[in-house]
């Protein structure tokens, strides 16, 4: 059952980063998060007011937020912290990237945390584990071939570093969310509850320094209905995520290669709405990617 919310999730999370997309294009970036933020957290709210004053029929419902102590509350706001600046930099490498370069190195963020689940967890791999993953990162240096061709040369361009980064940081917060959920038993709606407040606490303070007091950069902001439908995808699809990760037999690193599988919403349809270039030419490692998948996934 694992193995299908993984599944679910990223179905979720390929939707979301369509409308990613679309909410950062030619956008102000660090207002797009928040915003996308406040309407996820805006629809998790009814399940803590629920849990508050209605708590029986909000756990016959199966999304009671439970009351944690503050050593708890702690270990979230470390969360939230790696998260803000993982989005930061994925946010604004996506702004001036191409979505098919965008989304295939963070493809590589199973890699991170494949080894990250061997040395912490010791999740133990078999030989078709290895190779898929050293498939996966095969397929994305081809793909930093076909950026140079759209004169993105990796080694010089500052987003191709953002991007790698925030795929670390990413990849860091997966193996962190298995510790979250399994050791210290977060259910789903909690975690993703206090998550999303402290995250927006995150970025208010980081927009009250930088942006709000600018009148220039205030006028940079469009608000779209992309950044509703992001906030709200992106919840459904850590609900999934999340409710995976209860699994007790549940392992990090096949999550984390299962929920690559976005990538044939992120770059097929997303190559065709924006009409990026070199599409029929990023089908060839993005098809390796897909491989390296199932190669994970049928081991």
């Amino acid at each position: 059952m694992w193995m299908y919310l993984g599944l679910l999730a990223a179905l979720f999370l390929g939707l979301h980063n369509l409308c990613k997309k679309h909410a950062v294009r030619e956008n102000a970036v660090l207002p797009v998060l928040l915003g996308t933020l406040c309407s996820g957290f805006a629809l998790l709210l009814p399940f803590y007011i629920g849990s508050v004053y209605w708590p029986e029929s909000t756990k016959e419902l199966g999304f009671y937020i439970t009351e944690i102590p503050w050593s708890v509350h702690g270990f979230i706001i470390i969360k939230a912290a790696i998260m803000a600046t993982s989005w930061i930099l994925a946010y604004e490498a996506l702004k001036h990237l191409p979505i098919t370069i965008v989304t295939p190195i963070r493809s590589a963020g199973p890699f991170f945390t494949f080894i990250g689940a061997l040395i912490i967890y010791q999740e133990q791999p078999n030989s078709l584990q290895w190779l898929g993953f050293f498939v996966i990162i095969f397929s994305v240096i081809l793909y930093s071939k076909i950026g140079k061709r759209e004169g993105i040369i990796f080694k010089r361009n500052k987003w191709i570093l953002a991007i790698v980064i925030a795929t670390f940081l990413g990849a860091s917060s997966g193996l962190y969310d298995k510790f979250l959920v399994q050791s210290l038993v977060l259910n789903p709606q909690t975690l993703q509850f206090w998550f999303c407040w402290y995250t927006i606490l995150i970025l208010l303070t980081i927009l009250f320094i930088t942006w709000f007091p600018k009148a220039e950069k205030r006028k940079t902001f469009t608000f779209r209905w992309s950044i509703i439908a992001v906030g709200v995808l992106l919840q459904t699809a850590d609900y999934f995520y999340f409710k995976a990760l209860q699994d007790p037999e549940a392992l990090i690193m096949l999550l984390s290669a299962i929920k690559r599988s976005q990538l044939i919403i992120a770059v097929v349809l997303e190559g065709i709405l924006f009409k990026e270039k070199n599409k029929r030419k990023k089908l060839v490692p993005l098809t390796g990617i897909l491989i390296g998948v199932f190669l994970i996934l049928y081991s």
